[in-house]
């Protein structure tokens, strides 16, 4: 498995800084205490990369955001996510149900790869759009498979499903791919592959 230290990823060619995205808020929560662990686990790390392929895929995101929604941004919660942190992670959630929420280190994260990002967006006015949860918010109800029961049961409304699906618009047109418990994390194409082929961040 080829591996790189997150302190060399700024001389690295394969990555690139989210300040060179144009059109796009950046908020990394977990370099804040506004996550659910409740504290900054970045600094003094630098995490606000992403790998060049994930990079120009979000360009692309904003890009059709831009055409279909003016004034609305893309907000990046979270990118680059080094295995020491993911492991950080893994140990705060030991014995508890929410470990079914975060990759096995040892398998390791996509994040990790620089290749996923946690993702939502701001509407005219620079606020987040409702979402039906906030980020993080690790219950049922941040399950995109489970959006169909929410909706029937009133858990969530018709207007909160509709951004969430403006957000997959953005992402899947330009290459990201969603998963089923979160509805705010995507890859940036096939984990398999991206865990075969991409380097991992330490």
């Amino acid at each position: 498995m080829k591996t790189i230290r997150n302190e060399d990823v700024p001389s690295s060619p394969d990555y690139r800084h989210l300040s060179s995205i144009a059109g796009i808020a950046i908020d990394l929560r977990y370099a804040t205490p506004d996550n659910f662990v409740g504290r900054d686990l970045y600094s003094p790390h630098d995490c606000a990369w992403l790998h060049r392929d994930a990079a120009a895929a979000l360009e692309r995101a904003v890009a059709w955001l831009a055409e279909r929604r003016p004034g609305c941004k893309l907000l990046v919660l979270d990118a680059l996510r080094p295995q020491r942190v993911q492991e950080e992670l893994w140990a705060a959630l030991q014995g508890t149900e929410l470990l079914m929420y975060l990759a096995d280190p040892a398998r390791g994260s996509i994040h990790s790869y620089g290749m996923a990002v946690d993702i939502t967006i701001l509407d005219e006015q620079g606020r987040e759009l409702d979402m039906g949860t906030g980020f993080d918010d690790l219950t049922e109800l941040s399950h995109p498979a489970l959006e169909p029961a929410m909706l029937a049961s009133g858990a969530l409304n018709a207007g909160q499903i509709a951004n969430r699906e403006l957000l997959r618009g953005a992402m899947f047109q330009a290459g990201f791919v969603g998963i089923n418990s979160e509805w705010w994390h995507f890859d940036c194409g096939d984990r398999v592959q991206v865990r075969a082929s991409f380097t991992r961040v330490l």
